[in-house]
């Protein structure tokens, strides 16, 4: 039974695909948790549409405020961090290489820009 080690650097093995989604979704889930108690409501109510349903989340969220807020910058960081990488790694992709498609990235960023929006916006209105 033979294993082979990989000798290679962090920075030139592929990058995962999938890794800067799932800190873009925990960024978004950690954002909404934050918005809902306020500025959600606010914002929906502008646009016409009923917000009574973020009652209970705005319930469940409320206590849980500060750690929602730093869970959802830790997954803003790893998940920018991831992105960047998976820039670097795009630029140098080879034929053979396993890359991120370009789609990817690019939800991964919009729902980074999201996340971050959100957690402002919960933090500044709450």
């Amino acid at each position: 039974m033979s294993r082979t080690i990989d000798k290679t650097s962090p920075a030139q093995r592929p990058a995962n695909r999938s890794s800067g989604v799932l800190f873009a979704v925990g960024a978004l889930a950690a954002g909404f948790g934050l918005a809902s108690c306020c500025a959600l409501p606010l914002l929906l109510a502008t646009l016409g549409v009923s917000a009574a349903w973020l009652n209970g989340v705005a319930l469940l969220a409320a206590p849980h405020r500060a750690i929602l807020l730093a869970v959802g910058t830790l997954c803003l960081l790893a998940g920018a961090a991831l992105l960047w990488r998976q820039q670097r790694v795009a630029a140098s992709c080879g034929p053979d290489s396993v890359c991120a498609p370009p789609a990817l990235r690019a939800i991964t960023f919009v729902g980074l820009l999201l996340g971050a929006a959100l957690l402002w916006v919960g933090y500044a209105y709450a």
